[in-house]
């Protein structure tokens, strides 16, 4: 007759509650972290992998971020650029008008008023920083502060950039060299307030000087638009390169976080099967062993 020791049996019982329980626990903490394993050590064969795809996807975002700076930066170079090119192609057509009417009436102003947007303009600041004064960091790349000062200043004197670009790298093996400097944008039309400045105050009816004196300026502001629509383009060009290197960056993110999340995301749906699965065994392990227990010869002694 085969014997089967209760206590032995019990045992055994045990250890299998002890395993379904450490299966639990760790279904639980996949379904608590989304994660399939607790640590790099578990994925196991996937292991170097991930690793080098998370040292790849900080490398890129780092690099994601300074080309949507850079972005940023070109994208208020061209605001001011547009705005300069808009102030003084207004100016230029008042001045044709002045010429071919004889009528100076409100030239003066529509004059100040383009020296201003001008001088605003090359003076202009991101996060507190000039940016038209290439590596200076405080003071103004445009020093006059008035038309009357135009007079009195050389281009020498009223430009204080020192020519310096800066340089980013926006992807992997790819510096873009950017930036603008105030007299690269602005000594050609220096020019031609200078010469407005020259020819004094002009009233209605323009003397025969101050007329001679339009229709050079007229022709330097031409020579200034062509040299600032020059640099506009050129910023132009840096702005789609860097939103080209911008969304293949994104794809490249997008591609490395799917190789993390295919090697480290738990299936969220399997994970909750098999938390109901192991559940319903342990409860029946542990119905069982209640049973094994209560078991005891003297029930079926007679």
């Amino acid at each position: 007759m085969t014997r089967v020791a209760t206590i032995p049996l019990q045992r055994t019982m045990a250890s299998a509650i002890q395993r379904s329980q450490e299966k639990l626990a760790i279904t639980q903490q996949q379904l608590s972290t989304g994660k399939r394993a607790a640590d790099f050590a578990d994925l196991g064969t996937e292991t170097v992998r991930n690793l080098s795809a998370h040292s790849l996807l900080t490398r890129q975002d780092a690099q994601s971020t300074v080309a949507k700076r850079v972005g940023t930066t070109l994208s208020i170079y061209q605001g001011h650029l547009e705005g300069i090119e808009k102030a003084v192609g207004d100016l230029k057509l008042d001045i044709l008008n002045a010429i071919g009417t004889g009528d100076g009436a409100g030239l003066q102003e529509a004059i100040e008023t383009a020296f201003s947007q001008y001088r605003t303009s090359l003076n202009g600041s991101e996060g507190g920083a000039p940016l038209f004064a290439g590596s200076q960091t405080e003071g103004n790349p445009f020093t006059p502060g008035t038309l009357a000062d135009v007079a009195t200043t050389s281009a020498a004197d009223a430009f204080k950039d020192d020519g310096i670009r800066s340089t980013a790298r926006v992807a992997d093996g790819v510096d873009v060299t950017y930036g603008i400097t105030a007299s690269a944008v602005g000594k050609d039309l220096y020019a031609a307030f200078q010469t407005l400045a020259l020819a004094g105050t002009i009233g209605t009816k323009p003397t025969t000087a101050q007329l001679d004196a339009l229709r050079q300026a007229v022709s330097q502001f031409g020579t200034g638009i062509d040299s600032l629509q020059a640099v506009n383009a050129d910023n132009g060009r840096k702005q789609n390169q860097v939103e080209t290197l911008t969304t293949r960056g994104e794809a490249r993110s997008l591609l490395l976080h799917g190789v993390i999340e295919t090697n480290e995301d738990a299936d969220l749906g399997q994970v909750a099967l098999d938390l109901a699965q192991q559940k319903t065994m342990l409860q029946a392990s542990y119905s069982v062993f209640a049973q094994l227990s209560d078991l005891s010869l003297v029930s079926y002694i007679r």
